[in-house]
C-alpha cells in the first residue's frame, strides 16, 4: 500500500507537466488539421450518392477522414454492401478532392452498419424534396 501513495504522489506533478506539454504540441496540429477534415467534409458533399440523389456526408456514409502529406484516405459504407456503383462514388470523390493535391483513398467499411439514423437533418430535408418519407 505504501507503494501505491509513492507512485500516486510523484507520478501527479510529472503527468500533470507531461499533459502541459503534450496538450500545447498536439493543440496546433488538430487545429490544422481539424479545419483541413472540414474543408474536405464540405468538398464531398459535391459527391452524390447515384441512387439516392443526396450527398455522401448528408446521407452519413462518411465515417472518417485521415490526411497525411500525400494521401486523402476516406472511411466510407453504403447503404447496401451490394451496391454496384462504388466506382461511381471513387471517381466523384476524387474529382472533390482534386483542390487538396493529394491521392484520394476510399476505405470501405461495413461496420457500424449504415441506417438512416445516420443521415443528416439537412440529408432528410433533401431527401423529402426528392419524394422520399424519411
Amino acid at each position: 500500500m505504501s507503494d501505491d501513495p509513492t507512485t500516486a504522489g510523484p507520478a501527479e506533478p510529472a503527468e500533470a507537466a507531461g499533459a502541459a506539454t503534450d496538450t500545447a504540441a498536439p493543440a496546433a496540429e488538430p487545429a490544422v488539421d481539424q479545419a483541413l477534415v472540414e474543408e474536405i467534409n464540405e468538398a464531398l458533399k459535391d459527391v452524390i450518392d447515384p441512387e439516392l440523389g443526396v450527398n455522401v456526408v448528408d446521407l452519413g456514409l462518411l465515417y472518417g477522414v485521415n490526411v497525411d502529406a500525400d494521401i486523402i484516405t476516406l472511411d466510407m459504407t453504403l447503404t447496401s454492401a451490394a451496391c454496384p456503383l462504388t466506382d461511381v462514388i471513387e471517381d466523384q470523390a476524387a474529382s472533390a478532392l482534386d483542390e487538396f493535391e493529394r491521392e484520394v483513398k476510399i476505405n470501405w467499411v461495413w461496420m457500424p452498419p449504415w441506417g438512416p439514423d445516420k443521415i443528416t437533418d439537412d440529408g432528410r430535408d433533401q431527401l423529402r424534396m426528392l419524394g422520399f418519407n424519411v
